[in-house]
């Protein structure tokens, strides 16, 4: 993890099991969200996916990946298959929702060991101190912003789009052009 220098470099796991290659995202802006089903906080994946439902049609370059997290009062037992199945009936998730994971402790996602780092909270603390919270990921791959679980997708919806109306990295070369005689 110690070689990795943007959110691209690593490969979660996907809600099969097998690698996310989150390199598969380059370009994107990303928000990323640790999730759970039976949490005061669940009703979010309503507002998320509003917000996925909104920005999508006009950004296809955003993206928002939830990771289900069991840590907090295990309040994500299921398995995987059965998180998927609840974020699909009871909320219309249509953004992907990777595997379970965990965001703290020994066994943490490189990922978010990443993020959390990159972007400490209050205080300078690198835990999550709760499920819902959020990381912004720039087009750059670099983390932008950290949210607290009580930040809704609504109230960070304007800084959202402002990260998705900065201007998108050229790929185009950029020598000087031969002046025309």
């Amino acid at each position: 993890m110690s070689s990795a220098t943007t959110f691209y470099d690593f490969s979660p796991k996907s809600k099969t099991g097998k690698p996310y290659p989150l390199s598969d995202l380059k370009g994107k802006v990303v928000l990323v969200v640790n999730t759970a089903s039976k949490c005061g906080f669940t009703p979010q994946f309503e507002g998320l996916e509003k917000l996925y439902k909104d920005l999508k049609p006009t950004h296809p370059d955003f993206e928002i990946l939830g990771f289900p997290c069991n840590q907090f009062g295990s309040q994500d037992p299921g398995t995987d298959s059965e998180i998927q199945s609840f974020c699909q009936v009871n909320y219309g998730v249509s953004f992907p929702i990777l595997g379970k994971t965990e965001v703290n402790g020994n066994n943490t996602e490189p990922v978010y060991e990443w993020m959390k780092t990159s972007k400490p909270g209050v205080l300078g603390l690198t835990r999550v101190k709760w499920n819902f919270e959020k990381f912004l990921i720039g087009r750059d791959g670099k983390v932008v912003q950290r949210w607290a679980s009580t930040s809704t997708p609504a109230g960070i919806q304007s800084a959202i789009e402002a990260e998705l109306g900065k201007a998108k990295p050229s790929t185009t070369s950029s020598a000087p052009k031969a002046a025309a005689s």
